[in-house]
């Protein structure tokens, strides 16, 4: 049997004609910025508030609590209500935190546990956004300019990497009240112009709802080998190489740079994951798609190791910036998979399971990083977690051999 022929090029830049589509990059583009921004200043503020690693890993898990409860229900929400309508909604409860942080931090607040109560209505308003912004850019735009409208995505979100840390590490330079009331600026923005979108809702037939529908993700992906390597080795890649969780302690104690080094230290992954995803843009990964997501991985697990050993910040800033193109690579290849292989009346419920993974992956490594920190020490835990990664590509690749194999991405759900 031969190789089905390539599938027809399309224009890199082919989603943004579609105005609905070109919105809703914007308000990614913000959510992704405002996001950055709200990180770094809630894990540089806490620690210079609690010099304590075990502190930066209680950020991580106020977040994840609320997130993985709610997103498989979220998945159903997507699916059944209008996504534009949801996204507004959940942006909405966001810009209310970011509200609730700048009041704590003008009032001049000395204890960590009201920004730990906001980042944990932060965590369930992100239970919402990130499977129906995963779910309903399909929508959005004609099925054969979906992969152009993953690699806008990808660069956006990229851009917003990258400029998000920068930003905060300016930012703080006048306060974190700054920092916030810039992240309370940019949720308004997106509200606004989420407001302009017309109503989306899955496309199908739904049947009436029953609880059992709720799980019907989780079945969806066990039930497809490939989605469930491809989700599943993100959630352990990252939940072992948390280097970024303890970057305020290096930028601090082991690099010794000021709020402008630590915004740029938080921006290097994303410089990586830019220059990967224009790359992509304008020629994608078509062929040997399984080898490349793998390859990812393991470069994302070296560069931990190299960051977790250097005390030469040029050094670290190199090695994160290589940590974040090899994720680009990975959430690439895994973002396609997923999408093309969901039908749209449970793509929502699809989405739920993978963002119950990412975030997972993100919240626990950061706890998981600062307890490792606490227990054997800061770069003792960094190195571990990478060569913790590369054991697990190693595994994933005598585990799913199919996902290896993989020689291009379906063409059908």
């Amino acid at each position: 049997m031969t190789d089905a022929p390539p599938a027809p090029r399309i224009s890199a830049l082919a989603a943004l004609r579609y105005r609905d589509f070109a919105v809703f990059a914007i308000v990614r583009f913000c959510a992704t910025l405002s996001w950055q921004i709200l990180g770094a200043t809630v894990g540089y503020q806490i620690y210079h508030l609690t010099h304590d690693p075990l502190a930066l890993a209680i950020v991580g898990i106020v977040q994840f609590t609320p997130f993985v409860l709610l997103v498989l229900p979220a998945g159903q929400v997507a699916d059944r209500f209008d996504r534009r309508l949801v996204l507004i909604c959940a942006y909405s409860v966001e810009a209310l935190c970011a509200a609730a942080l700048l009041a704590f931090t003008l009032s001049g607040v000395t204890v960590a546990w009201p920004v730990f109560v906001a980042m944990g209505v932060f965590g369930a308003g992100r239970a919402f956004w990130m499977p129906t912004g995963q779910a309903i850019t399909p929508n959005l735009v004609p099925r054969e300019v979906f992969p152009s409208a993953v690699a806008v995505n990808s660069s956006m979100f990229q851009i917003g990497v990258i400029v998000g840390p920068a930003l905060s590490g300016v930012l703080l330079l006048w306060g974190a009240d700054v920092a916030y009331g810039t992240v309370c600026a940019l949720l308004t923005v997106m509200v606004a112009l989420m407001f302009t979108l017309k109503p989306v809702r899955a496309t199908g037939t739904l049947s009436a709802f029953r609880f059992g529908d709720v799980l019907e993700g989780l079945r969806f992906v066990f039930r497809r080998r490939t989605v469930l390597g491809a989700i599943s080795l993100d959630l352990f890649a990252v939940l072992f190489g948390g280097a970024t969780a303890m970057m305020p302690i290096y930028a601090s104690e082991v690099l010794h740079v000021g709020p402008v080094g630590y915004g740029i230290l938080r921006a290097a992954p994303g410089v990586g994951a830019a220059v990967i995803a224009a790359m992509l843009a304008f020629s994608p990964i078509q062929r040997n798609v399984g080898r490349w997501m793998f390859s990812g991985v393991a470069a994302f697990g070296v560069s931990t190791i190299v960051f977790g050993l250097s005390t030469v910040f040029a050094v670290s800033l190199g090695a994160l910036v290589v940590l974040g193109a090899g994720d680009m690579i990975s959430v690439f290849v895994r973002h396609l998979l997923v999408q093309l292989e969901t039908p749209d009346e449970i793509r929502g419920r699809v989405s739920a399971v993978s963002a119950m993974f990412v975030g997972a992956s993100n919240e626990l490594g950061e706890f998981e990083s600062g307890v490792a920190a606490k227990a054997i020490g800061l770069e003792s835990s960094v190195v571990l977690g990478g060569i913790a990664t590369l054991l697990v590509v190693a595994a994933y690749m005598k585990l799913f051999p199919e996902l290896r194999r993989m020689k291009e991405f379906p063409r059908h759900h």
